[in-house]
């Protein structure tokens, strides 16, 4: 397989999915920017959307979009338990986590990153991100991770969007179970080896 990333973006998340999963694969940058590969390959040849991550499977199909992508990665080694099995209520309940931080977190970071978003609509943004986040922070009270004691690919994803909050003036350090959850992500081999993979760490 062939996970093409960029650096520090919401790409890290498949990228640590299949470090925790141990399986073989290739990490090919594609960076936002240029959107140039290391060969000289226009990425868009690749991904007509131009964005990551895509995953590329062994048979040359081609998977987008990170919660599509990290579950797909979770179904290959269920033993591995980094999702719950398919039709169990524990399986929506994370999927409804997926669907939560791509819509209300993941999407609420992007105007902060673009120089041409007027301020009064990032403060704005952050206010409503700041709330969304709180609630986040209500519901890892006595948890190890989003789903109770075990690590998920929702772990995963939570964890790589707010690694964005200091580079956008997003303040979490008053959110105790928060920033405790993300020292505890933080610490797990496989997400150590995508962040040093991706020269972040």
């Amino acid at each position: 397989m062939k996970l093409y990333y960029s650096p520090g973006a919401c790409s890290l998340s498949p990228h640590i999915a299949l470090h925790e999963a141990g399986l073989a694969f290739e990490a090919v940058p594609a960076p936002t920017k240029t959107h140039q590969l290391p060969d000289g390959t226009d990425y868009y040849t690749i991904n007509p959307l131009g964005y990551v991550p895509l995953l590329e499977l062994d048979g040359g199909e081609r998977l987008r979009e990170g919660p599509a992508i990290v579950q797909y990665i979770a179904d290959q080694v269920p033993q591995k338990n980094l999702a719950p099995a398919n039709g169990t209520l524990a399986r929506y309940q994370m999927q409804s986590w997926l669907n939560f931080i791509g819509t209300e977190v993941h999407k609420s970071f992007s105007p902060l990153f673009n120089p041409a978003t007027p301020d009064e609509v990032k403060t704005a943004t952050k206010d409503k991100l700041g709330q969304r986040l709180k609630w986040v922070d209500s519901q890892l009270a006595g948890k190890q991770y989003l789903m109770g004691n075990d690590f998920s690919v929702a772990d995963g994803y939570l964890f790589t969007v707010t690694n964005w909050a200091p580079r956008v003036g997003v303040d979490i350090t008053g959110l105790a179970n928060l920033t405790a959850y993300r020292a505890r992500v933080g610490a797990r081999p496989a997400v150590q080896a995508a962040m040093k993979a991706e020269g972040l760490i």
